[in-house]
This record gives C-alpha cells, sequence and structure tokens, in this order.
C-alpha cells in the first residue's frame, strides 16, 4: 500500500506478498504481488530470467526500484533487480486459480485457504476498520471498554440455547464429577448482565467480543459464534436515548469504513450485492422510521402476503415478519418499540400500561437482514423486578442482581448490535458465514 500510494519514485525498495498474477513475455516480466494492505496489487517489471519457480500463489520477495509506470490504471511499479522466491505455490494442487472469481460458497470449503482470496481479504480489511470504527465511537464518547467474561453462570437470555462448559473425560474422573466452577457454567450468550454491574460505577460502558448459542440452525443468518457489541447507559429514562446511541453508532463506524476502505466496500457492491441493497447505509441522510409493536402487528395483519408464521399480538416477530416490515416502510431502519411483557426477559422495564401490557424494548430491523440491534430500559425498581423473578423461580438465582437495585441504583438501559449481521448489512453479503473468518454453526467447526 506504501509503494501504490507513493508520489516520488525509490531506489533499494524491498516488498514482500504473495504473486497474485504472472505474465510472461519475450522481453519482459510481469507480476503483480500483494501482501494484504490493499486490495490493489503492485505490479512487478523484471527480466524474464527471474521467472524461475514464480507461480500464483507463491510468497516472493523483490528488491528493485519504484518508479512512475506509465499505466494509467496505476501511479507506480517496482522494477526488479532481484526475485527471490521465500515460499513456492503448487498450482496444480492449489484451490485457488489465478484470475478466477470463486463463488463464497467454493471458498467457504477451504478455511485455511480463503483468506487469500480477493473477497474475504476485502472483507477482513473492513472488519478490521469497523472493529477500530467502534472503539473510537465510544472511546470518543466516554465509554469505558470492560472485558466481560465468555465463561458464566448466567443464562442472560433464558432461551436456554446455551454451551455448557464441562471438562475432558480424564479430568472429569480425577475429579469425581464434580463440576469445575462448583456451579454449572456456560459460554456467554451476552455480557449485558455483566454490563450492568459495571453500570453501578461507570455512567457509560461498552464490551465488544465473542458470544456463543446452540442453536441448532444451519440458515444464513445464524452462527454458533459470533460477535456482539453491547452498551449500557446509567442516568437514562427514555428508550430514545438508547435508540440515537444505535443510530448513531451505526452511522459513525459506516462512514468510518466507506472512508478507510473505499476500494474494498466498492468490490462488494459492485461483485457480491446489487447497489440498491446498500444505498440507504450511506449516513445521515438515512432516517430510520420508528413504530410500536402493536403498529407492526396491524401492518403484518394487513398485508397482502401470506406469511409462514401467522402474525398475532403476543407471538415473536419472525424474520419474514422483520424483512416485511422494512419493505413497508421503505426499505429503511424500522426502530419497533414496546414490545408485549411474555415475550421479553425478565430484566426489561415494565411500561405498566394496558390492557395490552408491555415493557420498554427496541429492536432496530434493517434491510436484507431484519434484526440487527436489540435494547431495552433495565427494571431498576426493585418491587417489580421482586416479583417478577419470583414468578419465574429466579430469585435466589439472581439476588446479587436483585442488590444492584439495592445499592445505589439508577434508570438505566442498554443494547447488542450483531458485529456479523451489521457486516452482512452494510455490503450486501447474504451468507453470515462468509463475514466472519471462521464460521462455527452446527455440524461444522473447520480447523
Amino acid at each position: 500500500r506504501e509503494a501504490l500510494g507513493a508520489r516520488e519514485p525509490a531506489d533499494a525498495v524491498r516488498v514482500q506478498g504473495w504473486v497474485r498474477s504472472v505474465r510472461s513475455q519475450k522481453e519482459v516480466l510481469f507480476l503483480h504481488i500483494n501482501d494484504g494492505s490493499s486490495l490493489e496489487s503492485l505490479q512487478v517489471v523484471a527480466d524474464p530470467s527471474l521467472e524461475k519457480d514464480l507461480t500464483f500463489g507463491s510468497a516472493v520477495e523483490v528488491q528493485g526500484k519504484l518508479v512512475k509506470s506509465p499505466h494509467r490504471m496505476q501511479n507506480m511499479e517496482l522494477q526488479a533487480e532481484t526475485i527471490r522466491v521465500v515460499g513456492p505455490c503448487d498450482i496444480w494442487s492449489f484451490p485457488l486459480k489465478m484470475k478466477e472469481r470463486h463463488p463464497l460458497e467454493y471458498v467457504r470449503q477451504f478455511p485455511h485457504l480463503r483468506c487469500r482470496n480477493n473477497t474475504l481479504g476485502a472483507l477482513l480489511r473492513i472488519r478490521s476498520q469497523a472493529t477500530a470504527g467502534i472503539h473510537s465511537f465510544f472511546q470518543d464518547n466516554g465509554y469505558v471498554h470492560i472485558h466481560t467474561p465468555i465463561i458464566t453462570s448466567n443464562d442472560c437470555e433464558g432461551a436456554g440455547e446455551l454451551f455448557q462448559i464441562e471438562m475432558s473425560s480424564e479430568a472429569k474422573e480425577s475429579a469425581e464429577k464434580t463440576h469445575f466452577f462448583n456451579v454449572p457454567a456456560f459460554l456467554t450468550v451476552s455480557g449485558q448482565l455483566h454490563l450492568e454491574v459495571m453500570a453501578g460505577a461507570f455512567t457509560h460502558v461498552f464490551t465488544f467480543g465473542p458470544t456463543f448459542r446452540a442453536e441448532n440452525s444451519q440458515s444464513r443468518r445464524h452462527l454458533a459464534e459470533f460477535y456482539m457489541v453491547e452498551a449500557e447507559l446509567s442516568f437514562t429514562e427514555s428508550l430514545q436515548d438508547i435508540m440515537q446511541v444505535m443510530e448513531d453508532l451505526f452511522k459513525t463506524v459506516t462512514s468510518t469504513v466507506l472512508s478507510k476502505c473505499p476500494h474494498d466496500v466498492e468490490l462488494f457492491h459492485k461483485y457480491i450485492a446489487p447497489a440498491q441493497k446498500v444505498m440507504h447505509v450511506t449516513g445521515n441522510n438515512c432516517n430510520p422510521v420508528v413504530i410500536s409493536y402493536g403498529e407492526a402487528v396491524e401492518i403484518l395483519k394487513q398485508a397482502p402476503q401470506t406469511f409462514t408464521f401467522k402474525p398475532e399480538w403476543g407471538c415473536d416477530l419472525q424474520t419474514e415478519h422483520e424483512k416485511y416490515l422494512v419493505k413497508h416502510c421503505g426499505e429503511v431502519p424500522v426502530f419497533v418499540v414496546n414490545y408485549p411483557y411474555d415475550l421479553k426477559p425478565f430484566y426489561m422495564r415494565d411500561n405498566e400500561d394496558g390492557p395490552q401490557h408491555t415493557v420498554a424494548a427496541v429492536d432496530l430491523l434493517v434491510p436484507g437482514v431484519g434484526e440487527l440491534c436489540g435494547g431495552s430500559l433495565r427494571e431498576e425498581r426493585l418491587p417489580f423486578l421482586e416479583s417478577r423473578l419470583q414468578r419465574l423461580g429466579l430469585t435466589d438465582a439472581y439476588q446479587w442482581y436483585l442488590d444492584l437495585r439495592k445499592f445505589g441504583s439508577v434508570p438505566h438501559g442498554g443494547f447488542g448490535m450483531g458485529f456479523e449481521r451489521y457486516l452482512q448489512y452494510i455490503l450486501g453479503v447474504d451468507n453470515i458465514k462468509d463475514v466472519i473468518p471462521f464460521p462455527r454453526f452446527s455440524h461444522s467447526c473447520l480447523l
């Protein structure tokens, strides 16, 4: 990338990378070399006598002079004086082929090699910039980054789709079948409850790390291991505050990605997704629509199409419903607020409304993906929380959570955003398995 961006010629330049193409003519040899720092490769011009063992995919070190390129599509090229093959590549057994645009489904079979594919390389650079953008957004807005644990004794979602942690059989025999932690332990489904602990000492906190769901699904929307961005805000009594942070995070990070990785994003919009699919992503003119759950159900009931799952008050919105609502609202992001009390977990704040009892919850739905973010105000009133936990038989398990309401409790709320779904949306990638380096899903854990 530095060589491509250089403004002046330079002597004694050394470049290391992998060969993306080799073209030998009678009097000149052309190579394209890429080191993963950019989508564009550097053209190397050399004497044909230097061609020994040079094949597509081989790792090389080239020394020579950086000169202005006569080619109008590039600024600089490297005139090679020496080329050393660091690692040869057997092109006959190498599953990626030169100048071939491999489908994402094809490269998914080779998790150890697919990062060498242009599309996955672009994705991983975008993913890196989006990660940096998320951290910058929260740091710039005064949030404290918390490392929430991956091993936990909580089931935050209450859905029961947990991976339980057990010792290997040998270790288990020596421990006489006791729990390693003395209690059942699981891989985390969310860092939210741990963030709520921290929100008792810091007004703004966030976490960004792997989460796990033992969902027996191979759908295009689900992974067993994925990354979540989660934030918690103290001293907030308004769902609008939570929605504003969701929106600001989304717009800020997206504008960072678009400015830092324009060529990588363009690759997706040109070859992977039709441009119109992501036309509403690009920033400040993308204003979300806000509807209540009740309004959403009415819109669905009046829809001219037949759904697999009949929309009724009290039922969760399915993917088909989410996608219809987004379409109905003009293919822009949609906030759905105030969900039925019995549909949501115990920690969501009771709206004390009737007869259709709701909680202060919000989901952000986006085109092509459906649900991207979910959040709520948390129930900070001790009597409300005690009675709900008692009804659910969870009082003993969550005594510590009740304690948070006894000692300096404040109104607070927060949300989580699925990082892979975010990438799916801004890039228009159909399958979530293609936006993570090493996808884990039911019946598949390659590498």
